[in-house]
Order: structure tokens, then sequence, then C-alpha cells
């Protein structure tokens, strides 16, 4: 990783956008200050804003700057190939699309239970390490969308993985439906590198609940985003935070903060901290995750884990939890729709929770269609 100048990466995956289009003048001048302050780390995938995320890097960073100036990383997305034999063709369209000759990393896109066994398949991996071995990618790793434990497996599957994704912010650090922590720990067990996605949630952790704007006010320091920023970028190997910003205001915001980083003190840490249990609060399910409820459960519902992306839904209201829910914890299991109302996991709720009921809401709001 000896050519990442610092800790802050550019993503593109929310650039400015002006009638359809990416706003390519204004993204330039992004790219010129984030350069301009000695940073270098681009992340972008084939997929993001609808294809046209990669032809703007190349329009706005890669034809204007020799190469040796940025780290540019994209990704291997699953929904884009069904056999072996369409992973290079896409690969080299990726080159064309983004104007290089390389990759500096490129990462296995939004591994799962089942990207995962979809890209073992088609040999995925197998496929990525030959065009390492080729010199067309320089770094070979993934982003990750599931639970620890898959990590695990994956990270013990293939040792070869050299850095990994996740997603990491202050109020998901701790949440069952996410398991960010877990999830570090899991990287720290296994030495690789992690890479921060989602450091402000989408932009949750930016626009706070009124309560929860308090108390970062209270600092009279630095933006909401600046603490969520600078959290994350706190742990030991977290290699790279990437913001996604999508004006010159927000870039130069993030600049100010991240030029000379310094982790959270003592005094922010606290903060943070009380703004994490104003969102706990939120009229919440108040399970404990203890799982007795899923032992004799007929439908092998995972009730904990969709209860607590239904908490998810009812912070944010955005699409994370929705992919939570249909691509990870139902994927194995069935949906709270499923339930007959047995009522075998009611006996067995040491919280005394009407799960029945609660199961009944959280179909009413994920699977209305």
């Amino acid at each position: 990783m000896e050519n990442i100048k610092k800790n802050f990466g550019f993503g593109a995956m929310r650039l400015p956008m002006k009638d359809g289009e990416v706003d390519i003048p204004q993204t330039c001048r992004m790219v010129d200050a984030f350069l301009e302050a000695g940073f270098n780390y681009f992340d972008t995938a084939h997929g993001y804003l609808d294809g046209k995320s990669e032809p703007a890097l190349r329009e706005c960073l890669t034809s204007r700057y020799p190469r040796e100036r940025y780290v540019l990383t994209t990704k291997l997305s699953g929904y884009l190939f069904k056999t072996e034999a369409d992973i290079r063709p896409l690969f080299q369209r990726q080159l064309g699309d983004c104007g290089v000759d390389y990759f500096d990393f490129y990462l296995m896109h939004a591994q799962g239970v089942e990207n995962f066994a979809h890209f073992k398949r088609c040999r995925a991996y197998e496929t990525a390490l030959e065009l390492k071995a080729e010199g067309k990618i320089r770094h070979f790793g993934i982003s990750f969308h599931d639970r620890a434990a898959v990590l695990e497996q994956i990270l013990t599957e293939y040792p070869q993985i050299e850095a990994v994704q996740i997603q990491f912010n202050y109020v998901d650090y701790d949440d069952p439906a996410v398991e960010s922590r877990k999830c570090y720990e899991v990287c720290r067990k296994f030495q690789k590198p992690a890479i921060v996605m989602e450091p402000v949630k989408g932009g949750n952790l930016v626009n706070l609940p009124p309560k929860a704007a308090e108390i970062l006010e209270a600092l009279h320091g630095g933006s909401p985003a600046s603490y969520a920023i600078r959290f994350a970028a706190g742990f030991e190997g977290m290699m790279m935070v990437l913001s996604g910003m999508s004006s010159l205001e927000q870039m130069e915001e993030n600049i100010r903060f991240m030029k000379d980083f310094r982790p959270l003190n003592d005094r922010e840490l606290e903060a943070v901290g009380r703004v994490r249990e104003v969102f706990r609060s939120m009229n919440l399910i108040p399970c404990t995750a203890c799982r007795y409820c899923t032992e004799g459960c007929p439908q092998k519902i995972s009730i904990p884990d969709l209860f607590a992306v239904m908490n998810t839904k009812q912070i944010y209201h955005d699409w994370n939890a929705d992919y939570y829910y249909n691509e990870v914890y139902t994927k194995q299991g069935g949906k709270a729709g499923s339930c007959i109302k047995c009522g075998r996991c009611e006996k067995a709720c040491p919280q005394h929770l009407p799960i029945r009921e609660l199961l009944e809401k959280t179909a009413g709001e994920f699977e209305r269609s």
C-alpha cells in the first residue's frame, strides 16, 4: 500500500449531478482540490451512478494527471457477470472506462453469503488473482456486507486478500444488524488493512436528530461529519476512510479536518457515545439478541436480525436496511411474513416481547410490494 499518501479517500458513488449527468466542471474542481491537499485515493465501481462514475473519473482524473499521482480502486460486481468467461471482458471495459492500464486495487464487490457463492462458482477470485499476476491489478481485496462470521470464512478461504472494505461508523459500531465492530476485529485478527465505507452512514450522521445535534454542537468544535469521519479513521489498521462527496463545499470541509488528521479525544468520544444512545432511544424494539427465540422456529426466521434491521429502518429511513433485510438476513431463512404465529418464540423470550406482533409490523415495513 506504499503509494497511498493519507488515510482519507474520495468515494465516487455520490458525485455532483446536473440534469441527470455528472457535473464534470465541479467534479474536476473537487479532484484538483483533493490532490492539491495531498490526498490521492479514489474509489469507484462500474455500476455507480448508473455506469457514469468510472467514465467521470477518466474525464476528471486519469486524463488530466499522470498515473503516479493517484491510487485508483474499482470493483467487480456480481450482477454484471453470469459466468467465468464474462469477467475478463468486463474488466477490460472497466480499464477503458477509467482510462488506465491497471488498477491499484480491485475489490470483489459486496461480498456476503449469496454473493460469495456466486463469485466462487464463477472463479472470480481466481480470475482476479490471475489479473494481478499479469500486472493489471496491484492489490486484490473485497468489499463486504454481511456478518463477521462470513468475513472470517472468506478470509480463511482466500488468504491472498490484501484489504477489506467494511461499513463502519459510530452508530453501526455495535449494531447487531451490521456488526461493524466485529467485522473490524476480524480484519485485525487476519491482519488485513481496513477501508471504511459509510463513515457518515449515507449522510445520516451529518443530518442528525435535534437532540443528537445539540450534543455535538456543545463541543464547539467541528461539524457532525468531522466527528463521524475522525471516529472511523482513529482505529488502528484503518488504511482508508472514504467519503462520497457531492459538492466542492463538502470536499473543502472534509479536507480541512483530515489534512492534519487527529483522532477523537476522550471528550469527543464521550459525545458521539451519547449521540449513539439518542439513536438507540428512538422507539426501537428492545431485543437483546439472545437468540433463544430462533432455536425452535419452524420457519427458521432469524428474528433478532430482522428486528435489528427494523430498528435501523426506523432511525434512518434509507435503502441500507432494505438491503440487509432482503440480501443478508432473509436469504438463508424465512421472512417476517413467513411467521405462522405458533408462539414458540414468545415462550422462549426473556424480554417477554410480543414477537408475533412485531414480526407482522416488520413484514409490513419490508414486504409491502
